[in-house]
């Protein structure tokens, strides 16, 4: 592939989350990019709690196409936007917003590829208990796609009122059967034993902090399917120790993938190569011994 051109022609599409410095999704977009060769680039911008606001009008402002959102944003971003998704405001979470002709619309693609990211995987959803770690706007997305298929979801949160808003929201926006708790070691202990899916939703296990887990492994059985939306890195501690158990697990890069692919899509009107996008960020996870 050639090099990029960069000019004053140039449009941009962004990442703003805090931090945002593991992120991959710079490497994936503009690889497809050079390949569709279309005159954009994609950045990723370091954005704090506070600095959400100006970034919004910087946004409007500028010629940015299109903008990804990651932690700490997903839902605080929601009252500075003109128009949302049925699906985004349903989950009450936003990752991807698209400006058009200078209205900010957003939109939540996370939902979808974490759910296609489990059937590829071969996860068995019907039926089925689901325990998810983490009460954010992952964990919003994730919980929200698989209202339709599960039996129950358990939500477990440092925040156990957290924990309980979110399952009080399922419930009535969908017929789901979904309930709240903290993340304490004898809650979580009755919540697995009863489960046969485990989400962490959390960073806790996120480069640079590989050493963490978001429950004692101690916990962890072989009947259970586990899925940590963490990608960097590919197989965190969480992922090892679930193996270990004799789990069958899967990694955040798929749905990193998937959820990116339709955000591409939606800027841009042009099919992505996936398998590109994976190639892309594994080979430089390789370069950069991160993995």
């Amino acid at each position: 592939m050639e090099p990029f051109s960069i000019d004053s022609k140039t449009s941009l599409l962004c990442l703003i989350g805090w931090p945002i410095r593991h992120s991959m999704s710079p490497i994936m977009h503009n690889a497809l990019l050079q390949k569709l060769k279309l005159n954009y680039v994609y950045l990723a911008f370091n954005v704090k709690k506070e600095g959400l606001k100006p970034a919004i009008y910087g946004i409007k402002a500028l010629d940015i196409k299109g903008v990804n959102i990651t932690i700490p944003h997903k839902e605080t971003i929601i009252p500075y936007l003109d128009e949302i998704d049925p699906l985004a405001a349903k989950i009450g979470a936003v990752n991807t917003i698209k400006k058009n002709s200078g209205v900010l619309i957003g939109k939540n693609t996370d939902a979808e590829g974490a759910k296609k990211s489990l059937i590829d995987a071969g996860c068995t959803l019907s039926g089925r208990n689901v325990l998810v770690l983490g009460a954010g706007g992952a964990s919003r997305a994730v919980c929200f796609a698989l209202t339709d298929e599960v039996d129950k979801i358990f939500i477990a949160n440092r925040t156990e009122k957290r924990a309980l808003s979110l399952a009080k929201q399922i419930n009535k926006k969908t017929d789901a059967i979904a309930e709240g708790y903290s993340n304490k070691k004898a809650v979580l202990e009755t919540l697995i034993s009863n489960s046969q899916i485990l989400i962490n939703t959390t960073p806790i296990g996120m480069h640079p902090t590989t050493d963490e887990l978001p429950l004692p492994e101690n916990l962890l059985h072989e009947d259970l399917f586990v899925f940590d939306v963490v990608y960097n890195p590919l197989k965190t501690k969480l992922l090892k120790k679930a193996e270990e158990k004799g789990c069958r697990i899967l990694g955040g890069l798929d749905m990193l993938v998937n959820q990116g692919a339709l955000a591409f899509e939606w800027w841009t009107g042009k099919t992505p190569d996936t398998k590109l996008m994976k190639t892309k960020i594994l080979d430089y996870l390789e370069e950069t011994n991160v993995r």
